[in-house]
């Protein structure tokens, strides 16, 4: 007859071969995922640091420190301010997807109806092209005797086309038309969250509109808030087309700058450190949002 304390025994090895066995499972499910990130993700990043520091097969001979590339990035005062024109350009191509990206979001949210789903195929239909054909779209609509001269030249609003290629103007307007999308898909759905009846009380105890949205609504939406300027401002800190492609050279950030170290100079090292640097921008940024939701978090 067996004794509680021997069934215990025997049942503990089993007990540890059935933990074993799971594991196995979940390291044989996970070892793909595992796989695909090392080969393509850990390793190229690997590669990529050991070429800014020169301790790569490809790098440039001629490097004297390890930290040249580095040195050249923030000491030299062009490459200082193209650090300061990406962040620029991202800052304001986020605030302008912001001032846009908000409305259009609580419309779609309070006032739309059955015009939501319409209006989201919309705002997503842009993206189902090529950022090239819509960048190359824009340089039809605003070239010199495009469309949009001409129309206000018809209207005797202008006496000469407006110069809008080529410059800031045309850059900023093609980002925010790739990046809106992004920010109104943040929000909507932290929107359609946000309790009514909260904005109610709220209009009840007395608080005007504008009130109740700045005590109210905007709190309680600022996490998709958030999640849309940090999506906003990573992917226009990482992108060059509509830079070259609308701004002809006027506005030249650090994805462009890698574009033409690559394609043109052949200067991989000082490339990949460029590369570097706007990994740990995106980094930071990621670091800002997570900071920011776990104090949100901590506070409910």
């Amino acid at each position: 007859m067996s004794t509680p304390a021997a069934t215990a025994s025997a049942a503990a090895p089993q007990g540890q071969r059935r933990a074993r066995e799971a594991a196995l499972r979940i390291a044989l499910l996970c070892a793909p995922a595992l796989v695909l990130l090392i080969v393509f993700f850990a390793f190229p990043l690997i590669g990529n640091a050991l070429r800014s520091l020169g301790l790569d097969a490809q790098a440039a001979p001629s490097q004297t420190s390890p930290w040249s590339n580095y040195e050249k990035l923030f000491v030299d005062p062009y490459y200082r301010g193209v650090i300061v024109e990406t962040i620029k350009v991202s800052f304001i191509a986020t605030l302008l997807c912001l001032a846009l990206g908000y409305p259009i979001a609580h419309f779609m949210v309070r006032r739309a109806g059955r015009l939501a789903m319409p209006m989201l195929f919309l705002l997503i239909a842009p993206l189902l092209t090529s950022i090239i054909m819509r960048t190359f779209g824009w340089r039809v609509l605003f070239a010199r005797h495009g469309p949009f001269n001409d129309l206000l030249m018809w209207l005797h609003l202008i006496e000469r086309p407006l110069r809008v290629l080529g410059g800031p103007l045309g850059v900023y307007i093609g980002i925010v038309h790739v990046m809106v999308p992004f920010m109104v898909l943040s929000i909507v759905p932290v929107l359609r969250g946000v309790d009514r009846r909260l904005e109610e009380s709220a209009r009840i105890l007395g608080a005007g509109a504008a009130r109740t949205f700045l005590l109210v609504t905007l709190p309680l939406a600022m996490e998709g808030i958030l999640t849309g300027c940090v999506l906003v401002f990573m992917l226009t800190s990482g992108s060059f087309v509509t830079q070259l492609l609308l701004g002809d050279g006027s506005v030249v950030t650090l994805p462009l700058l890698i574009f033409q170290q690559f394609s043109l100079t052949q200067d991989l090292g000082f490339a990949s450190a460029m590369g570097n640097l706007l990994l740990v921008i995106v980094l930071a940024c990621l670091y800002v949002q997570l900071r920011v939701a776990g104090r949100k978090g901590d506070a409910r």
